[in-house]
């Protein structure tokens, strides 16, 4: 089978949704858009885990998409979440991006629900079908409770519009499976920073990142440094790294992230419940510090 055509290569971000008085706050959307693609940034994935996705309304994605579409500008694709746990809400969300101006959609196995993975080629193939633009899915089983198992890949990889995968399992045994067997098709990303220079070595894409909100330059160069053959600066540059990403998930993405950006000046330290405000404040201070960020 033939590869199909990629979304994009290198660090795209997962980005946070920034709040102020329980709204978007979309002048600090603005600037954060603005950073990322100033800073290397390959693609903008808005409204997935990190965005706190599961606490935005259907009226808010209308007009938080077409906000992002137009302050990109065209300069990077822009990839928006879709999946929940409904195949109804995933199809209606998935249609939305797309009639929205949305680049490509992530869509993350239904969770709660715990499908079968008859249930879940199913679900993938009714989203899928409904629109025209790329889809990648989206592997995360320590939040959904499923794994989009090795024959469910297959089976979904056939369908033309899928083009990717974010794997986020965090084991590397099992994406070195993945990539065995379809790294000729899909593309695929890490959904664990650590993980991207590993991800690259496989023959993968790059990476879906936390850490790119807050150093989206050095996520950018892990990336072409390695595509360029220059595979120790690489390795060199995700190791500076690593305490930084280490730190971002001492307590649940994306509570360290947002409150990174609310250190550097970026956002406030702002979130929908049942997340709240991080009880490591000066931990992430002094780690952000050691890499000239605040």
């Amino acid at each position: 089978m033939a590869r199909k055509q990629s979304l994009f290569f290198g660090s795209g971000v997962a980005l946070v949704t920034p709040f102020r008085n329980g709204e978007i706050d979309y002048e600090a959307l603005e600037e954060l858009i603005d950073f990322q693609i100033r800073n290397g940034t390959d693609a903008i994935v808005l409204l997935g885990t990190t965005g706190e996705a599961s606490t935005i309304n259907e009226s808010e994605r209308e007009k938080i998409i077409p906000f992002a579409k137009e302050k990109i500008k065209g300069r990077v694709p822009l990839i928006v979440g879709t999946g929940t746990n409904s195949t109804e809400v995933s199809v209606r969300y998935t249609k939305m991006a797309q009639e929205l101006g949305a680049n490509g959609c992530l869509v993350v196995t239904p969770y709660y629900n715990k499908a079968t993975d008859n249930g879940i080629i199913a679900h993938y193939k009714k989203v899928a079908g409904s629109v025209d633009i790329p889809i990648i899915l989206y592997n995360v089983p320590s939040r959904t409770g499923v794994t989009i198992s090795k024959g469910v890949y297959r089976e979904l990889s056939k369908i033309d519009n899928i083009v990717g995968v974010k794997e986020a399992s965090g084991s590397i045994s099992y994406m070195q499976e993945i990539a065995r067997e379809l790294g000729d098709v899909l593309d695929i990303y890490t959904g664990n920073d650590e993980l991207t220079y590993s991800t690259l070595a496989l023959g993968g894409s790059g990476v879906i990142s936390v850490c790119a909100n807050v150093t989206p330059s050095l996520m950018h160069q892990v990336c072409y440094e390695f595509k360029s053959g220059n595979y120790q600066k690489s390795r060199e540059l995700l190791f500076r790294l690593l305490p930084l990403i280490e730190e971002l998930f001492k307590e649940v993405n994306p509570i360290p992230v947002k409150a990174s950006l609310y250190l550097m000046g970026m956002v406030k330290n702002e979130f929908r419940l049942p997340l709240c405000k991080s009880t490591r404040l000066s931990e992430l201070e002094s780690v952000l510090s050691n890499l000239n960020l605040v």
